[in-house]
């Protein structure tokens, strides 16, 4: 089970796997996670290319670069899927995104080939949501992403303007987090890439249901998102002094009229967490 107070990305930028001139610049970005592409960015003759290209990125790495990279495979249902869980195993990558995780024995066939494989579950189906309580629970699942676009997709709705018919899936995705302990799940791409307020205006919507990063396709959109995530001076001046408060005079203390609690206590420290570059 992740640790939900540990910092967490804020930020997934997605990379094709046969854009090995983009994986530096990506990682550069500042993107917490970079998320090399095997599905969807990759057509079907190219995934093998794909494959080796991030093997050999993956033998010359730095350890530091490697541990803030996942790579996206091809769903349990394709015929890639077994390909690419050989050629992670092989190079050594344990964090993957397993998009269309639909039921608990999916990941377990992960697990299966790549021991202690950290999955990032992509929920993107009605079967997903359906489910998505069970997929939180299993082992060896680190987040929920939600996957948007395919949702859509996959029960017929136009998004394009108004994205309210996400909320209920949304909810759901988010509730099995908490349940299951994992961090707040991932909100899906913005593709308006070069629209910061649809940007800005769909992050604020994803904060509001309880998910607490996003994934990018572009590098343009990391910055933005992790300005929006980080509190206020106001805020950050806030917390701090809570923590003062409470060290000076633990479960009795009191701040600008209000009884300094462990829920209080606890938000001043989420709060400060959250105050990364």
């Amino acid at each position: 089970m992740a640790n939900p107070s540990a910092p967490q990305p804020r930020t997934y930028l997605f990379v094709p796997g046969t854009r090995t001139e983009r994986f530096g610049k990506a990682l550069a970005s500042g993107a917490d996670c970079v998320l090399l592409d095997l599905e969807d960015a990759v057509a079907a003759d190219d995934k093998p290319l794909a494959r080796e290209a991030i093997a050999q990125w993956f033998a010359s790495a730095a350890p530091a670069d490697r541990a803030r990279v996942a790579v996206r495979i091809n769903d349990a249902g394709s015929p890639y899927f077994c390909d690419d869980l050989r050629a992670l195993q092989a190079c050594g990558c344990t964090q993957l995104v397993l998009p269309k995780a639909e039921e608990p024995s999916q990941i377990a066939a992960v697990a299966k080939v790549i021991p202690g494989a950290q999955v990032l579950a992509l929920i993107e189906s009605a079967r997903g949501v359906a489910n998505v309580d069970a997929v939180a629970a299993t082992p060896g699942v680190t987040r929920l992403l939600f996957g948007t676009l395919d949702f859509a997709l996959d029960l017929n709705i136009d998004i394009a303007d108004d994205a309210s018919g996400l909320a209920y899936a949304a909810s759901r995705i988010a509730i099995a987090s908490r349940v299951a302990g994992l961090p707040a799940p991932v909100a899906g791409v913005t593709p308006q890439f070069d629209e910061r307020v649809r940007l800005l205006a769909d992050l604020a919507q994803s904060r509001r249901l309880g998910f607490g990063a996003k994934l990018c396709i572009h590098p343009s959109q990391v910055a933005p998102i992790h300005a929006a995530l980080r509190p206020s001076e106001q805020s950050l001046d806030w917390a701090r002094r809570v923590l003062v408060a409470d060290a000076a005079s633990p479960g009795a203390a009191r701040l600008d009229g209000r009884m300094v609690d462990r829920p209080v206590v606890l938000q001043a420290q989420r709060t400060l967490a959250l105050a990364r570059d």
